[in-house]
């Protein structure tokens, strides 16, 4: 009886994990947005006593980023689908490693990526010292709302590429040979076939595709290239550290959140159901001839874009390797805080993911109340609704008269790549975690198992490859970053995307190689060891258990 009792004692604590969790997220979310909100020109902003179109600014960049957001995802998605169909229908080498490139660009840190596009597109670029040399100079576009629509399309094309490849696949093939049967034109192919289900999945990739762009900070701060050409963060980041406008900036990231909530809003509405999107793995058949020129214009245009900037970031990034450029002290320091931020952040991220887990999964599955637990799990992905410009403008009100906040940058900037990565730890945990409850709660406490007994036995061997999965994904998500150290950065306190991000603005490119070299090498061994831990994770029966 008394081993029965125990885990039942143990389990009247249940909430205290996830309470504890739940309120540390809602006071480092919630507190900086209070102290936002309670500055009397955003409470006069609040009360009507102020509207946006009576400040000409104001109306100026709420309007540019509602619209360079919209091209964008108008523009990635006008290249995405006669890209998708060239890929769909045509067969030639290296077409799967094109598609596991395409999947590559939505976790390359940003700035990396925008060294290659300076690479190619600068004022000493490929593109740019070609066609000189054949007598057609080009105007330099890669600054403004150009060069912003230009690295926007490049990340956002290959996502919205994939998932349209993916719908055509669910075509059954006997719609295809219904076609061939029936000898339809092409265009009544497209019309009748194609369209209808590339349709579904376009209102659901539009509203992603504006809200990433929406809430872009890296592109348009490096590429911006003036007041013009700003957007709601940029101009939070610009308000605060350039002109220590207080007023400004929480006017301003009021409107970022306002506008925010609604794009993501929209998005949970329109976002495309991901179970339609799963491959039915079958060979496609295609029982007609395509025209070769549009698939040819479209794979042109396309692989032009995408592929000349990755060749760029390789190239470079080996000239630095063969220079050494890689050995300079500013590097290798700023290699080393990267890390140790990173580590931190992850690190904080599983264990805020853990605690607050334990105690959903109880609320799911011991008390039966999924909606309560979905609802306490939710509190992890309040981030996702309070960008990461207006955390930190909140932060920045809360705290500057308290403490030293650059003397203290590392936690703020710890604490802010942590609570972004938190929805994604949270989604690597949640299935396993809930699996392991299913399965062995009961087999456990027949066992008598709880406390450490129950974590080495039982817990950690089935959690553990998720875990270390979750540690890796918090990392990543940490190194690439640049909201967060752009505006508690200093030159005690640096990073690998904030150094880039200064080696490109002095057109440093060999330094810049070799920065971004060493970026994209973490990463990568990262992304690695998160799909060989993905791919290595197993529900199995720990084989210590029944023998312990």
């Amino acid at each position: 009886m008394a081993t029965g009792r125990q885990p039942l004692m143990l389990r009247r604590f249940w909430w205290v994990s996830g309470g504890l969790v739940a309120a540390l997220i809602l006071s480092v979310t919630l507190g900086p947005l209070a102290a936002l909100l309670s500055q009397p020109e955003t409470s006069a902003l609040l009360l009507g006593q102020d509207v946006l179109w009576q400040d000409s600014y104001l109306t100026h960049v709420a309007w540019f980023s509602l619209k360079q957001a919209a091209l964008s995802a108008l523009l990635s998605l006008l290249l995405a689908i006669p890209l998708a169909r060239a890929l769909f229908h045509r067969q030639f080498p290296g077409k799967t490693l094109l598609l596991h490139l395409f999947g590559l660009s939505q976790v390359l840190p940003v700035i990396i990526a925008l060294f290659g596009l300076v690479a190619v597109h600068g004022a000493q670029g490929w593109l740019t010292q070609l066609m000189r040399q054949i007598g057609l100079p080009l105007p330099d576009y890669l600054f403004g709302l150009s060069g912003i629509l230009l690295a926007h399309v490049f990340f956002n094309m290959p996502l919205a590429t994939r998932w349209l490849v993916q719908a055509l696949e669910q075509i059954p093939a006997n719609h295809w040979r219904q076609a061939a049967q029936l000898d339809m034109p092409e265009w009544s192919r497209f019309c009748w076939l194609e369209w209808p289900a590339m349709r579904r999945l376009l209102p659901g990739l539009a509203s992603l595709i504006f809200m990433l762009c929406f809430t872009s900070f890296t592109i348009v701060m490096a590429l911006g290239g003036g007041p013009q050409a700003t957007t709601l963060e940029v101009a939070i980041y610009q308000a605060l550290r350039f002109d220590f406008d207080l007023a400004s900036a929480g006017q301003l990231a009021c409107w970022q959140l306002l506008l925010g909530t609604l794009v993501v809003l929209s998005y949970g509405w329109l976002k495309p159901a991901t179970a339609s999107l799963s491959s039915s793995h079958q060979p496609v058949c295609h029982y007609q001839r395509y025209a070769l020129l549009p698939d040819g214009l479209a794979l042109v245009c396309g692989l032009g874009l995408f592929l000349p900037p990755l060749v760029a970031i390789v190239w470079y990034g080996l000239l630095a390797l063969f220079d050494l450029a890689w050995q300079q002290s500013l590097l290798v320091h700023t290699t080393l805080q990267s890390l140790q931020i990173a580590l931190s952040a992850g690190t904080l991220a599983l264990v805020l993911s853990i605690g607050l887990l334990l105690s959903c999964r109880h609320l799911s599955v011991r008390r039966q109340s999924p909606r309560w637990g979905r609802l306490l799990s939710g509190t992890g992905s309040l981030i996702l609704l309070i960008p990461t410009s207006v955390l930190s403008t909140g932060l920045f009100i809360l705290l500057q008269e308290k403490v030293d906040l650059f003397a203290h940058g590392f936690w703020l900037v710890m604490l802010l790549n942590a609570l972004a990565a938190l929805p994604y730890t949270l989604r690597a945990l949640q299935e396993p975690m809930a699996d392991v409850l299913l399965r062995y709660d009961r087999l456990a406490d027949s066992l008598g198992l709880t406390g450490f007994s129950r974590l080495h036995w039982l817990e950690w061997p089935l959690l553990c490859r998720p875990a270390g999965r979750a540690l890796a994904l918090g990392m990543i998500f940490s190194l690439g970053d640049l909201a967060a150290i752009a505006m508690f950065g200093s030159d005690e306190l640096q990073t690998l995307p904030w150094l880039l991000y200064q080696q490109l603005g002095h057109y440093q490119m060999r330094a810049a190689a070799a920065t971004a070299l060493i970026l994209l090498l973490l990463c990568i061994t990262l992304l690695w060891l998160v799909e060989w831990l993905a791919s290595r994770t197993e529900h199995r029966e720990p084989p210590s258990l029944l023998e312990s």
